[in-house]
């Protein structure tokens, strides 16, 4: 494959802008507001702190060990900030984390994207090509921002209209797909007219806003652009390494290695730990995780290919040669060692938090998941029948076809590394065998059942399983709505807009606070309800004091719930 192929230049420059603005759209699309709010402390960190040690760290290591000038040095340190969803989305759906690291991993890959790439075609054009510098720079870099921004919003504003104004035809998720296919390429066309590589920009901020908005048929435009992003990613990424002469990688010896080592060994972790520093909910597992994790994904080898193109085409073939290599050579290693190894990497850090199985994947099981989940929670699922198996699947739960009451079934479930178990067959038999399996076999505490029949209750209970018999359930459901029906109907919309939840409090700055200083530091829109310590409940006072370890229960709005939890247990 050679650059004939795609026509020349403009052709492969019109490709490889196709793939870039489905892609970095389909990343940005599928980032919530609501997660990056979860890690935004550290997301701000990785995008400014992170990019420049990153950009400055690299372009000095490529400057002194394989001495190319300064300039082509801050074009290459400039393409490396670049981590991306193409190779991140991949880790966090590959590896199960808490929401607010897959959130700051995301949130990261997503900007630093958009700001790399402005900022190395800004240096390139600016600096290697001696088009401008100083102040011309600083402004040619917002000019591209706000050019590519501007479209972004632009785009997607008018395509959110349309939808929701059903100007399509109704009931066709095909012409919305279309419709936001239109918007990415749209607007990475119109922005890259007015500045160039400010699409880049543009399809990241159109791509966040309709992510963020509701509007017909949103499920099939996601797995649409999902599919599109595979797709093209499998042919840009080989097409573009087969643009590689491997020798250019080769001929950078010792000072390729040296490269690679101070940005997987140097620059990363300092990034990692520094972003993560003073934020109580990281643990040190997770703080080395964001540290052993930053994969460089299509953005910098779309535009250093591109570069190196013009170089080679001005003459400056040994500085094509250095800027494919070094970028390349980054990328090969970065993606093969922390993408290829990051479940290995998690597993070994123990930051995947651990589940809770449920054995039986009928409606009782999948209402439990759901209310579960919605909550934060891992969830695994277990069950030997197909058809259950499969309406799990399509609801979006993880599920384990097996049989639950055997320990291999389980084991393949993780329950080694479980937080608990729940029993939610029809069948009390089976129940009762999946909880004895898992109490005597594991080892395992946290066992619970449903159970069918309410005079088995006792049996369960006499073993130490916490028991919930389905009569009586709906028996206190139904006395509710009878004698208690706002507030019923309260507790059967939790999750909606409010909340009520127990935590552990395990923060270091709540523990030894009284309940009037707590409000200082919880949203409002959040009441401590009530206390439990040493198997003892009460309704705190004002100058009822907090101790680590307590369970406290929380009660409010949704939002002001999370955050208190995320604020007394930080966490595991």
């Amino acid at each position: 494959m050679s650059l004939e192929t795609f026509g020349g230049e403009g052709g492969l420059t019109t490709v490889v802008g196709f793939a870039v603005a489905v892609i970095v759209f389909d990343g940005a699309f599928a980032l919530r507001l609501n997660r990056i709010r979860e890690a935004k402390t550290t997301s701000l960190r990785l995008v400014t702190f992170g990019a420049v040690v990153t950009l400055v760290g690299t372009a000095v290591t490529v400057h002194y060990l394989t001495g190319t000038e300064w300039t082509l040095s801050f074009v290459i340190g400039s393409l490396l900030v670049a981590t991306g969803p193409t190779v991140v989305t991949p880790i966090v759906n590959s590896v199960t984390l808490r929401e607010h690291v897959s959130s700051a991993l995301e949130t990261e890959g997503i900007i630093n994207d958009v700001t790399a790439a402005i900022a190395a075609v800004v240096i390139f054009e600016e600096l290697v090509l001696h088009e401008g510098s100083g102040v011309t720079t600083a402004l040619a870099f917002a000019e591209r921002i706000g050019a590519g921004v501007g479209s972004g919003l632009l785009f997607a504003g008018l395509a959110y209209v349309v939808m929701r104004r059903r100007i399509l035809p109704k009931d066709s998720p095909r012409f919305t797909q279309f419709l936001v296919l239109l918007t990415a390429v749209g607007a990475y066309a119109v922005a890259n007219a007015l500045s160039t590589e400010a699409g880049v920009a543009a399809v990241a901020a159109a791509g966040l806003v309709l992510g963020n908005l509701e509007f017909p048929h949103r499920e099939a435009a996601e797995e649409f652009t999902e599919d599109m992003t595979l797709l093209l990613l499998a042919f840009v990424f080989v097409s573009l390494a087969a643009l590689v002469d491997i020798q250019a990688v080769l001929d950078l010896g010792l000072a390729g290695v040296g490269l690679v080592v101070v940005i997987l060994f140097v620059l990363r972790p300092l990034v990692g730990i520094v972003s993560t520093a003073g934020v109580e909910k990281f643990t040190w597992s997770e703080r080395l995780f964001v540290s052993a994790m930053g994969p460089r994904g299509i953005i910098p080898a779309s535009v250093a290919t591109l570069f190196a193109i013009e170089l080679a085409a001005e003459g400056e073939t040994e500085a094509a040669a250095t800027l494919l290599g070094t970028v390349f050579l980054v990328i090969f290693v970065t993606d093969a060692l922390e993408a290829g190894f990051a479940r290995q990497i998690g597993d070994w850090l123990g930051v995947t938090p651990m589940s809770l199985i449920i054995v039986g994947a009928g409606r009782v099981g999948r209402s439990l998941a759901k209310q579960l989940e919605s909550r934060g929670e891992s969830v695994v699922m277990v069950d030997e029948d197909e058809t259950r198996c499969d309406a799990a699947r399509d609801e979006g739960f993880t599920v384990i076809e097996a049989d639950g009451t055997e320990s291999a079934g389980l084991e393949k479930a993780g329950i080694d590394d479980a937080r608990g178990i729940v029993a939610a067959a029809s069948d009390d038999d089976i129940n009762l065998l999946v909880c004895q399996t898992a109490m005597t076999r594991f080892d395992l505490e946290n066992v619970y059942s449903r159970v069918n029949d309410i005079e088995n209750v006792e049996k369960f209970e006499s073993l130490g399983i916490g028991a919930v018999a389905e009569p009586q359930a709906a028996a206190y459901a139904l006395d509710n709505q009878i004698e208690r029906p706002a507030l019923s109907r309260w507790m059967n919309d939790i999750g909606d807009s409010h909340d009520i939840i127990e935590i552990e409090v395990t923060s270091d700055r709540i523990g030894g606070q009284s309940i009037s200083e707590l409000d200082e530091t919880i949203p409002a829109g959040c009441l401590v309800v009530e206390i439990g310590r040493d198997n003892q409940t009460s309704v705190p006072g004002a100058d009822e004091i907090i101790e680590l370890g307590d369970r406290v229960t929380l009660l409010g709005d949704d939002d002001a719930v999370s955050t208190a939890a995320d604020r007394l247990h930080p966490h595991e």
